[in-house]
């Protein structure tokens, strides 16, 4: 009798630890594009709506990576400039469009961009890592959105940001890597 009310407690104990887990990440995609790993992709700038200086960058730069290991073959990104994320620069409404006019010269079929929500380690004890993006592919010709994805993860006070980003990263892409 003993030894099942072990089994019972252990077994709850590793539900309630899923669940936990669970918790961690929240992950909402449309359904996945049809893009061919031969198709040409421009990683444009990706918005950085936090204060840390240089997310939008971090975070295309694991993009572009995580594309290459997906098999994506003709990729380019948009030249940053100096002064592309300075902690309190002023919206630039053109930005986008220039980027997108940019991918068009460069005769991409798709574009990657997105925003970063947040990309801090939280305030606290522990002070866990905390990471939020969203990602579009956009038809460069249409400039229609052809597929989204948005999501938030947390992670364990000694993980990097930057870690959790790129957990984060994979899933919301994985769609692409089929």
């Amino acid at each position: 009798m003993d030894q099942s009310k072990n089994i019972r407690a252990g077994a709850a104990a590793l539900a309630l630890m899923a669940l936990t887990l669970a918790g961690c990440a929240v992950v909402d995609r449309s359904a996945p594009p049809t893009i061919g790993k031969g198709d040409s992709v421009a990683i444009l700038p990706i918005a950085n709506n936090t204060e840390t200086p240089q997310a939008g960058q971090r975070a295309a730069s694991i993009a572009q990576s995580l594309l290459a290991s997906y098999g994506y073959t003709n990729l380019s990104r948009y030249p940053a400039s100096a002064d592309d994320e300075t902690l309190f620069d002023a919206a630039k409404p053109d930005a986008q469009q220039n980027a997108l006019n940019w991918a068009r010269q460069q005769n991409a079929r798709y574009a990657l961009s997105g925003a970063v929500n947040e990309w801090r380690y939280k305030v606290g004890v522990d002070g866990e890592p905390a990471v939020g993006l969203t990602f579009d592919v956009i038809d460069v010709q249409t400039g229609k959105v052809v597929w989204t994805g948005t999501g938030s993860r947390t992670g364990w006070s000694r993980d990097a940001v930057s870690g959790v980003a790129q957990k984060l990263e994979r899933a919301l892409l994985s769609p692409l890597a089929q």
